[in-house]
């Protein structure tokens, strides 16, 4: 019986577990530790290049305290879970944390009116 190969779901799911290993400031090299596994195996799953199989998950939910159901669309965490996914890049998440900083709410706007007008420029 020939195994299933990994394939677009096991790639989401794997942005998913990227995303909240990042936001928990944890590196893969700590996730494998949790899991008893490589960080190269940790990388593979965030790829999706290997399939995370029921049992793996649950770890991997404990390891980083978030429930199984995170990993999943429903729940209507759907969208929030999307909204965040752009922070698979290193400069997105950079810019996400330089922003955080900025506690005048004036500033805040002004930065994101610029930010949207480049953006209506560039499409």
């Amino acid at each position: 019986m020939k195994q299933r190969s990994a394939g677009k779901p096991d790639i989401e799911l794997g942005k998913r577990i990227r995303l909240r290993r990042v936001e928990m400031k944890i590196s893969q090299a700590e996730l494998g530790e949790k899991l008893g596994v490589s960080f190269q195996q940790v990388q593979k799953y965030e790829k999706g290049v290997n399939r995370v199989g029921a049992a793996r998950l649950q770890q991997i939910a404990s390891a980083l305290d978030v429930p199984v159901t995170f990993f999943y669309d429903g729940d209507n965490k759907a969208r929030e879970v999307e909204s965040l996914l752009f922070l698979d890049s290193a400069f997105s998440l950079r810019l996400l944390r330089a922003y955080s900083k900025i506690k005048d709410q004036t500033v805040q706007r002004q930065l994101v009116s610029l930010m949207e007008s480049i953006a209506a420029n560039e499409a």
